[in-house]
């Protein structure tokens, strides 16, 4: 799998994580402003849960390819 492939996959997870939690406006594909003025503390309530989501979903999708030998 290509490093293309990879990140297309990684912006789709980060995307559906994010539809979940309903914070898709958080997401930088869908909101380029810039943020670097912002207090990590800001960033980090906005992003921090998407990003979980995002680790919650691949550790499950990692389980169960395991439990599917």
């Amino acid at each position: 799998m290509s490093n293309k492939d990879i990140s297309n996959k990684l912006k789709n997870l980060k995307m559906e994580s994010a539809a979940e939690l309903g914070l898709t406006q958080y997401v930088k594909e869908n909101n380029d402003h810039y943020k670097g003025d912002l207090p990590a503390k800001v960033n980090g309530t906005q992003g921090g849960p998407i990003g979980g989501r995002m680790v919650q979903k691949m550790i499950k999708a990692q389980g169960d390819s395991l439990t599917n030998f």
